[in-house]
């Protein structure tokens, strides 16, 4: 008998789940909700999970993978109650803590003032955490030093914790270290040495797609609109010849719609990447359907705006942007 065959048996006969078949099977349900999470396709991912949960519901890779799916859709609420279930289960994971601290900064970027306040604070402390638990943990080690150069002193901010983070992530990965000096001097309004810092995480990426979009950012940002197009197509040219780095094109198109600028070349960065298989949830599916909809809304195509408004709704039939999207 196969493997599938044994369990069956084992079930009809009244054995039982063993140990190492409920685990099998949470693994592969696990597993096909990270591909659904990474594909956009939401609904799909949190039902996976709800199952998950229902079966054990003390999975802490369940609740981290939930909070992800909520955080996608912009229900952060939900997400930071799913992460703070995750931590609780495993206080060891820098993951996880890193998780919750960028719900609850999401939460707070949506709160009153007073709310703000608590919520920034906690997101101070879950990202301090997650280094904690992983010093070389890049991702963890971007966003602490990008809350202390950008939170107020009285939110535990501060230069000089910056500048302590971005010597870490010398070590672990110079590129983000770049990008972080470039952010840090574009707030003192030096836009010679960020844009300085950006050329150089540029010419040290090896995917340097993602530095191209981050520099067309920069640019449009300081209204130099030729040189943000050409940033754009610069980046768009990397990214063909590297379909791992396919997300930049969503970044790309955002850099465009946020500066109103090249429309067209908008949407065939968002066409090209709804359509390839590499999809991440750092560009969710549905949320380049909903712009993609914008756009040819803007464009006059009302047709291929509701098109692509149902396709996002089928991914994710709660995502409020695509269920506000009027004709």
């Amino acid at each position: 008998m196969t493997n599938g065959r044994w369990i069956v048996a084992l079930v009809i006969a009244g054995l039982g789940w063993v140990p190492w078949a409920r685990a099998a099977m949470a693994g592969t349900t696990l597993a096909t909700a990270q591909a659904a999470l990474q594909a956009g396709r939401a609904d799909e991912a949190l039902g996976l999970l709800q199952a998950a949960l229902k079966a054990d519901p003390k999975d802490a890779e369940a609740e981290n993978l939930r909070c992800r799916v909520e955080f996608t859709v912009q229900r952060f609420d939900q997400a930071v109650e799913a992460c703070e279930r995750a931590v609780n289960l495993n206080p060891q994971s820098s993951r996880y803590h890193l998780w919750l601290g960028r719900a609850l900064g999401e939460k707070a970027d949506h709160a009153v003032f007073t709310s703000a306040f608590s919520l920034g604070k906690r997101t101070r402390e879950e990202f301090e955490r997650a280094v904690a638990a992983d010093p070389r943990d890049a991702e963890a080690l971007a966003d602490l030093g990008e809350f202390y150069y950008s939170a107020p002193g009285v939110m535990g901010g501060g230069t000089d914790k910056a500048l302590g983070v971005v010597s870490k992530l010398d070590g672990v990965d110079p590129v983000r270290a770049h990008e972080m000096r470039a952010r840090m001097a574009n707030l003192k309004k030096d836009t010679v040495e960020a844009e300085r810092e950006f050329k150089v995480a540029l010419k040290a990426s090896p995917r340097p797609a993602f530095q191209w979009m981050t520099l067309a950012s920069f640019y449009g940002r300081h209204e130099r609109l030729a040189e943000m197009v050409e940033a754009v197509k610069s980046g768009l040219a990397a990214a063909e010849k590297d379909k791992h780095s396919v997300v930049a094109l969503y970044n790309g198109a955002s850099v465009l719609m946020r500066a109103n600028q090249e429309p067209e070349l908008a949407v065939k960065l968002l066409e090209t990447y709804v359509a390839s298989p590499e999809k991440t949830e750092e560009g969710p599916a549905f949320e380049a359907l909903t712009r993609l909809a914008n756009l040819r809304k803007q464009m006059g195509d009302g047709p291929g705006a509701q098109r692509d408004r149902a396709a996002a709704l089928a991914l994710a039939r709660e995502y409020k942007p695509a269920l506000e999207l009027k004709f």
